[in-house]
């Protein structure tokens, strides 16, 4: 497939289905939303700024993919991604995590994700010099005794350089080490230490923020950094110099520079819960005229403003928001008409049918049926699944969720693991097995839970 940055729709939507099964009008309202980004980026400059991004809310019941799709899109566009729930801030003034935080969240994001590709890019020149640390440990230089400038000459006696053969003796150290000649033996080896770092609550005008500053990010450079000695072995040490080379060989200004720029560029926040603070018709009092003003305060950010972060200011005007919600009690036509205009795509998910939970157990790429073959092939125990076993759980799952509350594909996690409850628990002394699961050995283990309809709104 072509870069992440220049997938088509259709690529967008064929990859979204390799791991969430149908909605298919809100994988193509996403992949439009992902397709314009790399749109906006081949247009001319004086354009650029002016198109916004066009966001999205989800209208769907819990666990019908509303997420899922939202995640893998940001993972496909190696974007920074951040899901946070709408209930969870408050209006400014009250106690409760202030909304410019997403923000400040995201950027942490994407200094990470920026970190992590520069490292990688210099992997290969941190695993060098960790080798010369590693070999420095195996043969250490001996220490210089009256030692002369070369202009002077040597002392009768002194001993000045590596002594003579220390050369070939280090190239055949070099060979053995990487014929893993010496993986067994310990080395002492000095790391940073990066536990029990203090931190400090910071009280913004918005309110109590716990924004974890440490005291050397407020001083710098002013702390020495502290160091402990440890013993491990040569692929351990390999690892630890590597990661301390790299990270030294990273700018991290230009990390910094790098992050914010992708946020600002490619960021995607998830909204969920946006329901949750949507006001009820005619509802101007209580609560409730707290949650228009986290909506309040919520519009600057999606519209597009300036949040002050650590690593410098973040503008959100290219943000894509996907909100989320099932909107069971709320409508969407409850929010406040500036947030409503700040999301000019709507997508309604569907729920999902029997057809829909069968295909959910055998198509994804991280379906449960793989996922607990895998699990259980570490313990020898070979697990098949016969097409009447997959349709019969669907079937139980789609009853409970008929009878109870539809909480969606979530179902079949709580189905599946009632189901082989019992062969996890003997996995270990059954040996090497393999166990039939048809719509027979289904019905045995799930049959009666689903009868008692009491008993099934508590274990299923």
């Amino acid at each position: 497939m072509s870069e992440p940055h220049a997938f088509t729709p259709r690529e967008i939507v064929s990859e979204l289905d390799r791991y969430v099964v149908g909605q298919r009008d809100a994988k193509r309202a996403v992949a439009i939303a992902l397709r314009n980004r790399w749109r906006r980026s081949q247009v001319p400059e004086e354009l650029r700024d002016e198109i916004a991004p066009k966001n999205i809310i989800m209208i769907g019941p819990t666990g019908v993919g509303k997420t899922e799709i939202a995640r893998r899109l940001a993972k496909l566009s190696q974007a920074p991604f951040l899901k946070v729930e709408a209930s969870k801030f408050t209006e400014v003034g009250y106690v409760g995590r202030d909304v410019e935080s997403i923000v400040r969240d995201l950027t942490e994001l994407g200094v990470a994700l920026v970190l992590e590709e520069e490292k990688r890019a210099v992997r290969t020149k941190a695993e060098e010099r960790a080798e010369e640390r590693i070999l420095d440990a195996l043969l250490p230089a001996p220490p210089a005794v009256g030692f002369r400038p070369p202009a002077a000459g040597p002392a009768e006696g002194a001993v000045g350089g590596p002594p003579e053969g220390a050369g070939e003796t280090r190239e055949k150290l070099r060979r053995m080490l990487r014929q893993g000649v010496f993986d067994e033996r310990e080395i002492e080896v000095e790391v940073a230490d990066t536990g029990g770092a203090p931190s400090l609550s910071i009280f913004t005008p918005q309110g109590v923020e716990e924004m974890g500053v440490q005291f050397k990010d407020l001083l710098g450079g002013l702390l020495p950094k502290r160091t402990r000695r440890r013993r491990m072995k040569i692929p351990q040490a390999r690892e630890a110099f590597a990661a301390d080379e790299a990270a030294r060989l990273v700018d991290m200004d230009r990390v910094r520079e790098l992050a914010v720029q992708r946020v600002e560029q490619s960021g995607i926040v998830f909204l969920d819960e946006i329901d949750k603070i949507a006001s009820g018709e005619g509802a101007k009092q209580g609560p409730d005229v707290s949650r228009e003003g986290v909506q309040r305060d919520l519009l600057p950010i999606v519209e597009g403003s300036t949040v002050q972060t650590k690593h410098g200011p973040v503008r959100t005007d290219h943000v894509l928001f996907i909100a989320a919600g099932a909107f069971h009690v709320a409508k969407p036509s409850d929010l406040i008409p500036e947030l409503q205009g700040r999301f000019p795509i709507r997508v309604e998910l569907q729920s999902l049918t029997r057809e829909d939970f069968v295909r959910i157990l055998e198509e994804p790429r991280n379906s449960l049926v793989r996922q607990y073959r895998a699990l259980l092939a570490t313990e020898g125990v070979e697990l098949e699944f016969r097409e009447d076993g997959v349709r019969a759980l669907a079937e139980i799952a789609a009853e409970v969720n008929g009878r109870t509350d539809d909480i969606g594909a979530r179902r079949l996690h709580t189905v599946m693991e009632r189901l082989l409850e019992e062969v996890s628990f003997d996995a270990p002394d059954l040996g090497a097995t393999k166990l039939l699961i048809d719509a027979a050995f289904v019905h045995g283990r799930l049959g009666s839970l689903v009868q008692d309809a009491d008993l099934a709104r508590y274990i299923l």
